[in-house]
């Protein structure tokens, strides 16, 4: 089981304790991490090319091409949406997890 993106929001949300608290946050992450936002933003970005090259293949099989049949098409169109989806709900469950932490009293 792969827990880096735990283990990264762990990370983060101790940071946001420490300066929260008064203490300093660490300046960065330690070498072999990578940060939250970076893991989202490479999420956000593979969702985004799924849409268009799903969308492309439907211009393609609407246009005629050959090459493109429908089924590859559906597919596809399918794949994008459950990633969008996905997000969506990533999303929600961020959402909800800043609400949560700003309705803590301190």
């Amino acid at each position: 089981m792969d827990t880096r993106g735990i283990d990264q929001m762990l990370s983060e949300l101790r940071a946001t304790s420490q300066v929260a608290g008064g203490k300093p946050a660490q300046s960065a992450p330690a070498a072999g991490e990578v940060s939250f936002g970076d893991v989202l933003q490479t999420a956000i970005a593979d969702v985004s090319s799924a849409q268009m090259q799903a969308q492309e293949m439907a211009k393609g099989f609407s246009a005629g091409d050959p090459n493109v049949n429908l089924q590859d098409v559906m597919v596809n169109l399918q794949k994008a949406n459950l990633s969008f989806q996905q997000m969506v709900q990533v999303r929600n469950k961020l959402v909800t997890a800043y609400q949560d932490i700003m309705n803590m009293s301190v």
